[in-house]
């Protein structure tokens, strides 16, 4: 697990640096800096149970927002059929930028999990 954290703490780190060009990095910067801190945490050998279930909890509220937006995930497939999200990095389209959003949202939302998850077996392993 130190290997898998300290390797999605320096990505997350590299990905909320590259929202500098977003249309809303102060919203994406601080989702990527919180779950960097939380791999770096767990990395240290810290755990912080509440603290991922947060991050889980408005990850998941955030990802639905987008999912079901009227410029969404579900546009993106219905009206758009599931159109290339890499022809550009300029997501000119919200749909794709959307998109592009809640699926940076469920890599989180799956690191974080396994981190809680194998974290809170290990917690409950010693008790």
């Amino acid at each position: 697990m130190k290997v898998f954290n300290l390797t999605f703490t320096v990505l997350f780190i590299v990905f909320a640096a590259l929202q500098y060009n977003d249309p809303d990095p102060y919203i994406w910067v601080p989702i990527y800096l919180y779950s960097s801190a939380l791999c770096f945490l767990a990395f240290k050998g810290s755990f912080y149970p509440k603290a991922y279930l947060a991050g889980i909890i408005v990850y998941t509220v955030y990802a639905a927002y987008l999912l079901f937006d009227k410029t969404g995930v579900l546009s993106w497939i219905q009206q758009h059929h599931a159109e290339s999200m890499v022809q550009t990095m300029q997501a000119k389209k919200p749909w794709i930028e959307e998109s592009r959003e809640f699926f940076g949202l469920i890599i989180l939302i799956t690191v974080i999990t396994i981190n809680w998850l194998y974290y809170s077996r290990q917690i409950k392993s010693v008790i």
